[in-house]
């Protein structure tokens, strides 16, 4: 495995992580804790050190499954979560930003993961109003003085990533803002073109979310491959899930260097990019777990963010 310094924050992270919103069971499998517990141990073999996951991945849930499995071992992970939203059920959320509303969520967090502290806690996808709800910066600064927070972040709206909308980021130099999320694959890279060099002039540390394209970079599926109702892969627009599954094939068949699997290059392509400090792919097995740490052996040495 091979480490990176997350931006301002200071965290040794390791440059493949594992991202939890398959737990939350709307990726058309539900998981018991032995199951996640075996992942995780699965990816703690590979020096894998970093989770990602969300007060909305199910009701906390994929928080609870997580605590769960690390219960004991707490010390050797990073753990990032979000807030902002609540889970009502399948693909349906609100949205909650007043301050007593998130140190709310902020407590229930802690609860799930059975902590005294979170390393890292983000914004989950505000719009630029609820980025600025009055008070609520005042809160965060509190709850890292407090050390129930260590570190404050930003997860892009996946809009905004599509956009290239930097406004959020502006604010960087203003409030205590140490890292970002941004949606960053072979298939969508608008971050390109100002999200990650505003990221880069600001010092934040970058993790890269659906890197693998929410399975599509996985070589699992042909074009016409069909999700489950239950599975979030489903509901996407007409159209849309077959052209990115072509793609994805096109890019196998036209790019892919020879001998390597189609899911790890895509996860190294990403780890290339100087402002990426980690990739967070879902897994649903220990299986997939092994192959996506593969990632870290196509990394080459000196990125500006390697670890000592």
């Amino acid at each position: 495995m091979r480490y990176r310094t997350l931006g301002r924050t200071g965290l040794t992270v390791s440059v493949v992580g594992v991202g939890t919103y398959q737990f939350g069971g709307e990726w058309g499998k539900s998981f018991r804790a032995t199951e996640v517990r075996e992942i995780l141990a699965a990816a703690a073999d590979c020096g894998i050190n970093l989770i990602d996951t969300a007060e909305c991945y199910g009701d906390h849930l994929a928080e609870q499954l997580v605590g769960a499995a690390v219960r004991g071992r707490r010390s050797q992970w990073v753990i990032a979560t979000k807030f902002g939203h609540h889970f009502h059920g399948f693909q349906d959320r609100s949205h909650h930003w007043r301050p007593q509303e998130v140190r709310r969520q902020i407590l229930d967090s802690l609860r799930a993961l059975r902590t005294d502290y979170l390393d890292l806690l983000q914004f989950h996808s505000p719009l630029h109003d609820q980025f600025v709800t009055e008070g609520l910066w005042e809160l965060l600064v509190h709850e890292k003085k407090a050390g129930r927070v260590r570190h404050v972040g930003l997860s892009v709206a996946s809009s905004a990533c599509a956009a290239s909308d930097t406004s959020q980021l502006e604010h960087a130099g203003e409030v205590p803002l140490e890292a970002a999320q941004v949606v960053y694959n072979l298939l969508e890279r608008q971050v390109e073109i100002q999200i990650l060099p505003a990221c880069r002039r600001r010092e934040l540390g970058v993790l890269a979310r659906v890197p693998l394209a929410s399975g599509l970079l996985s070589g699992k599926y042909t074009a016409a491959h069909s999700f489950p109702p239950d599975d979030v892969r489903a509901h996407r627009p007409p159209g849309e899930l077959e052209a990115a599954l072509a793609e994805a094939r096109r890019i196998e068949a036209e790019e892919l260097p020879a001998g390597v699997p189609l899911g790890v290059w895509s996860l190294a392509w990403c780890l290339r990019h100087p402002a990426i400090t980690a990739v967070i792919p879902g897994c649903k097995s220990r299986e997939q777990v092994l192959g996506n740490a593969c990632a870290a052996e196509l990394v080459a040495p000196g990125h500006p963010q390697e670890a000592p």
